[in-house]
């Protein structure tokens, strides 16, 4: 390889322990998708090529999530310089440039990592290339001390610089590029004489400095730069996402009605002219058709939505929902693993579970698929055309033919043909002066019971 490419180590070892939990840090998800995933992801798209996981000890979750990208074993935790040596075997036949970068910062842009590619390349080529940012707050950032002729001069901890240096708000990502020429020579010059007894990665700027190298720094966004170490830091962290995903569809031609409200996915892809109403939350693997409409407060994952097609409000549809152009799913409705055809009307109080209904059929409020008898699941068909009665029960497996009628209550067990009509609820019958009867002895069950008391 040549000293064009760029490769990325993506520093993943941290226990994590501010999340008190069992889920490795870099594991949790944001819009759905755990946050290293999302900095790799990142890091294809600024086409940094080999790219290697640092992790510790018992973390096979971490290596298997990041499969096939190669991951190495730091071990023991000495620090980050200490973990940027642990991938030295992993990049042995590697030649360019290294981004090092943590894999709990899922919110860098690929074109910020692009400028400090920019930057390591262009004159006087630093060796080593600081991605910096200002903080409203800067409190414990280490400060990057940057001189009159704009090249970094030292990266000074917040504990250790002095009252002039604290007053500096351009602060330490901690995300660097290092020139492959340098890059190990350096990681073998740090020693670990500090409070922590650790090797610093942010020492080779000062070892960079003593050798007459130059160092630079590109400043990105604070946003973008913060490290997730907390619930609170997700949630931050989330908030940005979530916006970010907001802008892009609405850019795309999707129109968001009240876009705080709206929670998308990484994966979710809205069609040109979608509306999408308040309090709307997609899961993984949704995809909405042009010109569709999903009102508010519905609840979407693992589903197709066709174009033309109107859903809810107060709908749920699950994952293998498939809704078909023109066809309306509405209020209290829940479809689950099921093919709604052109045209068909689902709207009120219902559930379709296993099962297809036929273009232009109409399914009644609070009719349900009985689809799961204890042990099995089995798949209801209505044809096209067919009307369903409200408040029908169709105990599958059962299939009802195209144009067919099932009337309001019934429960259907046996299939029913084509153009027929199937009814299945108990004759009425009515007692005059029925009404008057039974006031009366309800009226007198009362003050018998009254009487007792």
């Amino acid at each position: 390889m040549t000293d064009t490419k760029t490769a990325a180590v993506v520093l993943a070892a941290g226990l994590g322990t501010r999340m008190k939990s069992a889920i490795p840090k870099v594991l949790h998800p944001l819009a759905g998708r755990p946050m290293i995933l999302h900095l790799l992801a990142t890091l294809k798209r600024a086409k940094l090529n080999p790219r290697v996981v640092v992790v510790g000890p018992r973390m096979q979750a971490v290596a298997d999530a990041v499969k096939p990208h190669p991951t190495v074993v730091q071990r023991p935790a000495l620090g980050t310089g200490h973990a940027v040596m642990a991938a030295k075997g992993a990049l042995a036949k590697f030649n360019g440039d290294v981004l090092v970068v943590f894999g709990a910062d899922p919110l860098i842009r690929p074109e910020t990592i692009a400028r400090m590619v920019a930057a390591r390349r262009a004159r006087p080529k630093p060796a080593v290339v600081v991605l910096g940012f200002r903080a409203a707050d800067p409190g414990d950032y280490g400060r990057l001390v940057v001189g009159r002729d704009g090249r970094l001069e030292a990266i000074v901890e917040a504990r250790d610089a002095t009252a002039k240096q604290r007053s500096i708000t351009l602060c330490n990502s901690g995300v660097m590029l290092v020139a492959g020429r340098h890059l190990w020579r350096l990681l073998d010059r740090l020693d670990t004489k500090n409070a922590k007894r650790e090797y610093y990665l942010t020492d080779i700027v000062k070892l960079a400095r003593v050798e007459g190298l130059a160092c630079a720094v590109v400043e990105g966004e604070e946003a973008e730069l913060i490290g997730v170490n907390s619930r609170a830091d997700l949630a931050t962290a989330e908030a940005i996402l979530q916006d970010r995903l907001r802008r892009a569809a609405m850019d795309a031609g999707a129109t968001l009605i009240d876009p705080a409200t709206v929670y998308l996915n990484f994966d979710t892809k809205l069609g040109r002219d979608v509306t999408v109403g308040p309090n709307v939350w997609f899961g993984p693997g949704v995809r909405v058709g042009r010109g569709a409409e999903i009102l508010a407060f519905c609840h979407i994952e693992g589903a197709r939505v066709a174009a033309g097609a109107r859903i809810g409000p107060f709908a749920r549809l699950r994952p293998g929902a498939a809704v078909a152009e023109g066809a309306h799913i509405g209020n209290f409705v829940e479809i689950k693993n099921a093919r709604i055809a052109a045209g068909a009307k689902v709207n009120h109080l219902t559930y379709v579970g296993d099962a297809r209904v036929g273009a232009h059929a109409n399914v009644g409020a609070g009719t349900i698929t009985c689809n799961y008898d204890g042990f099995g699941k089995y798949h209801t068909d209505i044809g096209a055309g067919a009307f369903i009665g409200s408040n029908v029960a169709l105990v599958a497996p059962v299939k009802v033919g195209a144009r067919a009628v099932v009337g309001a209550g019934s429960v259907i067990t046996e299939d029913v043909a084509a153009d027929a009509l199937a009814v299945t609820r108990a004759p009425q019958r009515a007692a005059k002066g029925g009404a008057r009867k039974l006031a009366k002895r309800a009226q007198a069950r009362a003050k018998a019971a009254k009487a007792k008391s």
